[in-house]
């Protein structure tokens, strides 16, 4: 009969895990999906903090335990004395200038640094798929959560998505995140900031929901001349079970929001695995995307689970075909485009690599009006923000792999560059290294064989390039494992390599490296200075025209990728200190254009251009001495007045242009352009009298108040006839108030040590540019003023426009937490509260978290013990500890002092206070009871300030 009833008792046991099972396996958590940002609230600390040297069997063991991070890497470290901030942040830039530091760096002090954060989940979000995303950390991090080492990041540029589930705490207990920084470490012979200078995130799902960049949807042309998208959704499930009648559906709509396709697959999920959902969705004559016309579409993504919706995700896409030919170069949407582009790092003045994403499109507006129609990312995989505004506004890109490795770790990074890139229509190009050692060797080769396929196996719709600048002859090279053979430098080597390889794709990757100052028109390397007439170039370089004509005359090379668009902090050539950042740009760091940038519009725009360099303010002595001035024209004809006298009527030079010597006399330029015999453009450069006021010119008519919109303001100063002066450099003082702040400044000097975080700074040849940014959820006006000794101030009002807000995690001000404690032996007979254990002795107590009542099953007493550090305000002021729940009579023991008892057994809130006392203190709790009592910390434990009431 026993053995009977033992059997019913097993069999129950098994239908009701099967019960459970099937109850698990057909009911998924439906939540919504919530991307919120984690930017504001950081606590950051310049420098590194050494851990704590532990010694001791029982330190040694504990600190090796989950959870049980030390020094700063703690829950409960003291950080109340840090900076706080808000994200994106670069400290380099934050910094002096400093001769001792590295030049490719620009001369910053970079380092270690520590970031905190802490913040609170509601007990609704029990359950979801909580993941940590790090846009980009420069330059390797460790980051912790909750005392837990969860990630280490080997790269600067790669995003960390980190999955936080079981590790995370709710309702009032306060979760912390801390970071490592080691921007000693560095990736690039280029200015890389430090820092976490992109944005962060906190992202909640269903258990069964779509993985970061899990939705695959570019549009493709079929063999018979249709489009489609053959869309790949990949799924997670960490629920409770395996899931199965799942629903994907995915839908397509125009940009007025009009739905033009749809389709839907269904599939299953086993518990913790990941399924791929695959299914084509037709589109018939779709709006075309384009440089000129870059026409976005909408990818709407969800999943369901019997009608109910668990999670979705909306991408872009656009409708684009690309191609290479081996004779004819670029094909975008089977029309002939030569790639007219430039390579460029991501800092820029005031702000460093922390770039607010409104200069993203700004810069790229910049490009685009100069007639630039490609991109290249030099050397690393861009922001996501980056890539969204090249779609939006029509740049082809080159996306770029930073590190040059075949090895796992590395495969992982090119793997997420991929996967989350494939869908933008800007990308055009997989680009795997940048100049590498071994591109001429059969190691080389095999490298890029590799991870060529790993591109293919996530993206078989865009050709893998590889930039080189040197090999290629060799026997065995990395060109043989690429689609499209990229030359840097090497323009003596078109014509033979063409000829050696006729089957072969072929781009300039790089070129030029022409250097020139803004504004400056004689050369001096004794005091730094280069001119902006096309003339100077490093060994390896050349002029801006030359290297045009090269690539415009040969059909079968694609295109051009200038280097650079923009100058950059570090990397000063042909130069060392005091300059402190590179002159390669076509624009400077501010984005103020250079003489080579009208070059590029003559060269790259159809409108007609006409612009005349240098300005016509020269000192007096420089009376009748000789001026070389440059017509920089795309038109027939030129003629070139002097003071109202005709002293030149040329035929335009197709990419040289046309130059003359000029006595210099005060007075006006002009030049006259014509087409076809007729005038088409005027323009005139003037000598200005003194500068008596200033201007500021903002970018845009008015900024997002979402306290993100960032916009530079251009600063000048003008003479009486309000004409700007081109020489001015006086030193200009900015106020900035209303709703938004000043973020940066910057005039494009790359000799200048003018701090890029500062109130002040002086105009550079005539120009400087102050960076705003708006204040949140306001609708005012953002006010700018300028000011400069003898001249009349400048002031503009910027109207705020009320936006929707980006949501954010709320921030927490940091709170000493106790949630890890031993718990003795129940006993009948009182113990010593204050027993000391031995240091090897990890058994006889048990670790628990507080929260949970104990049952005293064999005796009335046990003891909860815990230690901590107390904040440096407590340890001078002393504080108080703060029991939540505490239930049963209690002795509270500090240090072996008794400093609080508890009478009443019931629960209740409990506090007691402490005197001053520096160092470690040890906690223990005796708490009495009877046999059978559900007793302990049924709650929270804080350590709190004197100020702070147990409310």
């Amino acid at each position: 009969m026993k053995k009977t009833f033992s059997l019913v008792l097993v069999l129950c046991f098994f239908l009701e895990v099967f019960a459970q099972q099937g109850n698990n396996e057909n009911s998924v958590l439906a939540v919504k999906n919530e991307r919120l940002s984690l930017d504001k609230g950081w606590r950051f600390h310049p420098g590194d903090i050494p851990f704590p040297i532990i010694k001791g069997h029982n330190a040694t063991y504990t600190s090796t335990k989950a959870a049980r991070a030390t020094g700063a890497a703690a829950p409960g470290y003291d950080d109340k004395s840090w900076r706080e901030l808000d994200l994106p942040h670069d400290w380099a830039v934050e910094m002096p200038f400093d001769s001792t530091e590295n030049l490719s760096q620009g001369y910053k002090q970079r380092g270690y640094g520590w970031y905190r954060r802490h913040f609170k989940l509601d007990n609704s979000d029990r359950g979801k798929h909580l993941e940590l995303q790090f846009d980009g950390i420069a330059t390797h991090a460790t980051i912790w959560v909750n005392g837990t080492v969860v990630h280490r990041n080997w790269c600067g540029y790669t995003s960390s998505y980190i999955d936080v589930s079981p590790l995370v705490k709710y309702g009032d207990e306060i979760n912390t995140i801390a970071i490592r920084v080691d921007a000693v470490a560095q990736e690039g012979w280029w200015y890389e900031g430090a820092g976490i200078y992109r944005h962060t995130w906190l992202v909640k799902r269903s258990p069964l929901h779509i993985i970061t960049d899990g939705v695959y949807a570019n549009p493709v042309k079929t063999a018979s001349g249709s489009w489609e998208i053959p869309a790949e959704i990949t799924l997670q499930n960490s629920g409770k079970g395996n899931v199965s009648n799942i629903e994907v559906e995915v839908s397509v709509f125009d940009k007025s929001g009009k739905q033009i396709a749809q389709n839907t697959n269904k599939t299953s999920v086993k518990l913790f695995d990941q399924a791929i959902a695959s299914l084509s969705i037709p589109v018939s004559n779709p709006h075309l995307w384009s440089v000129d016309d870059p026409y976005l579409y909408t990818v709407e993504t969800k999943v369901k689970q019997n009608g109910k919706l668990l999670d979705e995700a909306t991408t872009k896409c656009g409708f684009r075909t690309i191609r290479f030919d081996k004779d004819t170069g670029f094909y975008l949407n089977d029309q002939p485009m030569k790639l007219k582009g430039t390579c460029n790092h991501i800092d820029h003045a005031g702000v460093g690599v922390a770039m607010p994403n409104s200069l993203w499109e700004f810069r790229l507006r910049k490009l685009k009006e100069m007639g630039s129609n490609a991109y290249r990312c030099a050397h690393n995989p861009p922001s996501r923000e980056f890539l969204e505004a090249c779609d939006s506004i029509g740049i082809m890109v080159m996306d770029e792999n930073r590190n040059f490795n075949s090895s796992p770790e590395y495969i992982r990074q090119l793997q997420w560059l991929i996967q989350r890139d494939r869908n933008h229509p800007s990308v055009i190009l997989w680009s795997v290294f940048n100049e590498e050692p071994m591109q001429g060797t059969e190691i080389g080769y095999e490298m890029v064989r590799r991870m060529s396929t790993e591109v293919k196996k996530l993206d078989t719709t865009r050709p893998v390039t590889a930039a080189m600048n040197g090999g290629l002859f060799s026997e065995i090279n990395v060109s043989q494992a690429a689609d499209v053979v990229g030359f840097n430098y090497q323009s003596y080597a078109y014509d033979d390599f063409r000829k050696a390889n006729p089957h072969m794709c072929l781009t300039s990757s790089e070129d030029v490296s022409c250097v020139m100052q803004r504004g400056q028109y004689v050369t001096d390397h004794s005091k730094n200075l280069l001119d902006s007439y096309d003339t100077q170039h490093p060994d390896w370089g050349t002029t801006h025209r030359k290297s045009w004509k090269d690539i415009n005359e040969r059909p079968f090379l694609a295109g051009c990728f200038v280097w650079t668009g923009f100058d950059y902090k570090g990397e000063p050539t042909p130069f060392a200190w005091p300059t402190v950042s590179s002159n390669f740009g076509i624009m400077d760091l501010c984005g103020f254009p250079k003489s080579a940038y009208y070059i590029y519009q003559a060269f790259w725009l159809d409108r007609p251009i006409l612009r005349l360099e240098p300005h016509w303010n020269w000192p007096a002595d420089s009376i009748g001495k000789n001026i070389k001035v440059m017509a920089i024209s795309n038109l027939d004809k030129v003629k070139l007045i002097v003071n109202g006298k005709t002293i030149a009527e040329e035929n335009v030079d197709k990419y040289n242009f046309n130059s003359w010597d000029i006595p210099y006399q005060p007075g006006k330029l002009e030049a006259i352009g014509y087409r076809s015999g007729k005038e088409v453009i005027r323009t005139k450069v003037e000598t200005t009298d003194e500068p008596v006021s200033i201007q500021l010119i903002a970018d845009r008519s008015s900024i997002d108040g979402d306290g993100w919109d960032a916009m530079p303001i251009t600063v000048q100063a003008l003479d009486k006839k309000g004409r700007p002066v081109p020489t001015a450099n006086m030193l200009i003082e900015f106020e900035v108030s209303g709703d938004g702040k000043l973020i940066g400044v910057g005039n494009g000097d790359p000799n200048s040590h003018e701090l890029d975080k500062a109130t002040t700074r002086s105009l550079y040849h005539g120009l400087a540019q102050a960076i705003i940014q708006s204040n949140e959820n306001t609708n005012g006006n953002v006010i700018v003023t300028a000011k400069s000794k003898g001249l009349k101030s400048a002031t503009i009002s910027i109207p705020v426009r009320q936006v929707a807000q980006i949501p954010f995690v709320a921030r927490v001000s940091p709170t000493l937490v106790l949630d890890k404690w031993l718990l003795s032996p129940s006993t009948t007979s009182r113990p010593d509260p204050n027993l000391k254990l031995s240091d090897n002795d990890m058994n006889s107590w048990e670790p628990i978290r507080n929260g949970q009542l104990q049952t005293l099953e064999k005796g009335k007493y046990q003891v909860y013990r815990s230690t901590f550090t107390p904040y440096k305000l407590q340890q001078t002021e002393g504080g108080r500890i703060l029991f939540r729940n505490l239930t049963g009579k209690a002795e509270i023991w500090l240090n072996g002092q008794l400093i609080g008892t508890k009478d009443k057994a019931e629960a209740s809130d409990f506090v007691a206070e402490f005197p001053p006392l520096a160092g470690d203190y040890q906690l223990n709790v005796l708490i009495e009871g009877n046999t059978g009592d559900k007793v302990g910390l049924g709650g929270m434990v804080s350590i709190l300030d004197r100020a702070i009431t147990s409310k």
